[in-house]
């Protein structure tokens, strides 16, 4: 156990050291400055551009970024559906997987396309090769286009006053060839060495200790893995995702996988403190997510190390923990760490069955994934946070009798309108649709394994990882079916494209209005004072909106144990 302590504190101390310098490396990228990768990847770039036609140099508006952006979304999702639907009679198939259903491949396809990579399928039976590179490219560019709209803020927030916020394509491109690229080149490399295949072959014939023959799913799964991870996607290649030896071969790999999904998301922070000239405030809003962070991981740790008591008080042995659902090479401190960071980062992997995990750590799982902004997602934490900034500014605004004001800029009435509906449409898709399923019981509660409190769990767990893009699941849900492919498919494309189009439009409205000066009546929004101000409306929306069904479910299960 000590151990395992150990690589969690080696493993977080290492991803923020480094995230420092990446993200300096981010802001020269996104500013247009050079740096040692041009060299490799300026012809690449220049390929890219010349066969899209694209002109890089040609400066958008914040409302052209987003018609870019949506559009090249909506040709991803074509292009996607039709690969899935007819993966069956398509090369690269050695297994002989089938054709997805229709409901099954518009839910998967979302999923990618908005970075969530929720699965109702099993990868290994699921998919063939073809399907499996689809998705990994769809990883890329779903990562690709969360932090191209975050570069369009930095743009926004470090001009005094302006239209022009650079270029969607040109900031698109080079976060997947500069960022993303190269960090999960690195993370496949070691994955590799550890014993994850790489290869297009199909299954393998294996003899296990009992003497029996079985059948071994193998595949491109390096590559496909790394990415998962660095781009905060999270789809597993396998069905059991990093709980597989294959995905996940040892303490090591599990270490790899940990820093490559923490590294990006913090260094965007890094990244906008320098872009933007404003450290101090970087500083503040990396400490309040540290904070939140620390107050969900620290008890997960300590309960699963704890293990069940009601299995104490039946005199058995629990000094090794809440070891269901876990894997034995990777331990309960590890599991019950990995387990709030993909849930707070929005990676959406699992390297335990989260299903199995004791009822309070089931709720600071979904906490993680209510708050959704301590980290984020690879370019979208920072959207995330940006409207938790606006609300608290106008609150500390309207306590101190003065006109709220962010950046030099004033916060007026449409910038307000707008963060209170993304703020508020969170909640409202996780509670409306988790209220539909438990109304109509032969679509949701006739899917559950569980009854009961764990069973409400079940239920309020999708809809809130599909709210979060996050994808991870409480998988005693039954979910391959038409109501759970068409709700949460639903939810995914109504919980990925607004929160980007409310933050770049509240930023690029911001940018166009007259810059105001620093002043001594200035509210100073990098300080500990306004951070506090921050963390406290992150909690009482949250607190707010899903204390009730939180009681419901995880808070009542934990009763049951004692």
């Amino acid at each position: 156990m000590n151990t395992e302590i150990l690589g969690i504190i080696v493993m977080f101390v290492l991803s923020v050291a480094l995230a420092i310098p990446l993200g300096k490396y981010i802001a020269k990228v996104y500013g247009g400055k050079k740096t040692f990768l041009d060299p490799v990847f300026n012809p690449i770039d220049r390929l890219l551009y010349k066969s899209g036609r694209v002109n890089s140099l040609t400066a958008m508006t914040w409302k052209q970024h987003l018609v870019a952006l949506l559009t090249i979304n909506f040709v991803w999702f074509l292009l996607g559906m039709l690969i899935l639907m007819t993966q069956g009679s398509l090369p690269l198939n050695p297994d002989n997987n089938p054709n997805m259903s229709p409901e099954l491949a518009f839910n998967t396809t979302i999923s990618f396309v908005v970075n969530c990579n929720l699965q109702h399928y099993s990868g290994e039976t699921g998919l063939s090769y073809l399907g499996q590179m689809w998705l990994m490219f769809l990883q890329f560019v779903s990562a690709g286009t969360g932090m191209a709209a975050a570069a369009v803020i930095f743009k926004a927030f470090r001009d005094k006053s302006t239209t022009q916020l650079g270029n969607f394509y040109d900031y698109f491109i080079k976060s997947c060839t500069r960022i993303l690229l190269p960090v999960s080149f690195i993370i496949a490399i070691i994955l590799v060495f550890e014993g994850t295949p790489m290869t297009f072959e199909g299954k393998d014939s294996i003899t296990t200790l009992q003497g029996n023959t079985v059948e071994v799913s193998r595949g491109p799964a390096a590559a496909f893995i790394a990415i998962k991870h660095v781009g905060t996607n999270g789809g597993g290649f396998f069905g059991a995702n990093s709980a597989h030896p294959f995905e996940n071969p040892s303490f090591l790999t599990n270490i790899a996988e940990m820093f490559a999904q923490f590294v990006i998301p913090i260094a965007m922070i890094f990244a906008f403190g320098y872009f933007t000239g404003r450290r101090r405030l970087s500083r503040m809003i990396l400490g309040v997510m540290t904070i939140g962070f620390l107050l969900l991981v620290i008890p997960n740790i300590a309960m699963e190390m704890n293990g069940n008591p009601a299995i104490s008080a039946m005199g058995i042995d629990n000094s090794l923990g809440a070891m269901e659902g876990k894997e034995t090479r990777i331990g309960v401190a590890a599991s019950g760490f990995w387990s709030i960071v993909t849930t707070v980062i929005s990676t959406g992997s699992v390297n335990s069955m989260h299903d199995s995990m004791m009822p309070l750590s089931g709720m600071n799982q979904l906490l993680a994934m209510i708050v959704n902004c301590f980290y984020g997602g690879v370019g979208v934490g920072i959207l995330n946070f940006l409207i938790f900034i606006i609300l608290a500014v106008f609150i500390s605004g309207l306590m101190v009798g003065r006109t709220p004001e962010f950046l030099g800029k004033k916060i007026e009435a449409r910038e307000m309108k707008i963060a209170m509906i993304i703020a508020l449409i969170h909640p409202f898709l996780i509670l409306a649709g988790t209220a539909l399923a438990t109304t109509f019981p032969d679509q949701g509660a006739s899917t559950l394994n569980n009854p009961g409190f764990h069973g409400f769990s079940e239920i309020l767990y999708e809809y809130t990882s599909s709210s979060a893009n996050n994808g991870s699941g409480f998988e005693g849900l039954g979910d391959n079916t038409l109501w759970w492919n068409i709700s949460t498919g639903i939810v995914l494309i109504l919980s990925r494209f607004l929160p980007i189009i409310g933050p770049v439009t509240i930023a690029g409205l911001l940018a166009e209005k007259k810059f105001i000066p620093e002043g001594d009546g200035t509210l100073r929004t990098d300080t500990a004072t306004f951070g506090t101000m921050v963390f406290a409306v992150i909690l009482i929306i949250a607190l707010l909106s899903f204390l009730p069904a939180l009681a419901l479910g995880p808070v009542a299960e934990y009763f049951t144990l004692y």
